[in-house]
């Protein structure tokens, strides 16, 4: 530490959500590629999202749209009055617009189509990190996925 301040960057709490367990582990082990990410915890249907959210409040939820008991647009809604510093970014193999605005509409910065993860899983979780709204790139052109807010930052991977 000679002539200034160590620079070290925080860890980044992250809890995944999937009904499938191959995508958790997948996403997880990806995850984790990023410098100073830490998984925190993983839950596979809707209503224990929230409640370890709750528990946990990680800083990121990698969140499915399709879960079981209670979908993740329900589940983003009662996390985001839960654990409200939690930043959401949901995966979902739907490419469906109409799915995209509702998930982005409960206040999540980031909607990734899984079948691109390979490609767009850090850079999205990097962008949501920041505070950057991400939609995959097969989405990104779509005009009704812009933020609704001029001063909102977009970013979106080419391919």
């Amino acid at each position: 530490m000679r002539g200034g301040m160590a620079v070290r960057r925080q860890s980044f709490r992250i809890l995944v959500v999937d009904d499938y367990e191959p995508w958790r582990r997948f996403a997880s082990s990806t995850l984790q590629k990023r410098p100073g990410s830490l998984i925190v915890g993983e839950a596979c249907d809707g209503l224990e999202a929230v409640e370890k959210a709750q528990q946990l409040c990680p800083d990121l939820i990698l969140l499915d749209v399709g879960l079981p008991k209670l979908n993740g647009i329900q589940a983003a809604r009662q996390i985001r009055e839960l654990a409200p510093k939690s930043r959401i970014l949901f995966a979902s193999e739907d490419r469906s617009c109409d799915i995209a605005e509702a998930a982005l509409g409960t206040g999540a910065l980031g909607y990734l189509v899984k079948s691109d993860a390979g490609n767009e899983l850090l850079p999205a979780t990097e962008a949501v990190a920041q505070g950057k709204q991400f939609v995959s790139a097969c989405l990104s052109g779509r005009e009704s996925l812009k933020p609704a807010d001029s001063n909102s930052q977009y970013e979106a991977v080419s391919n």
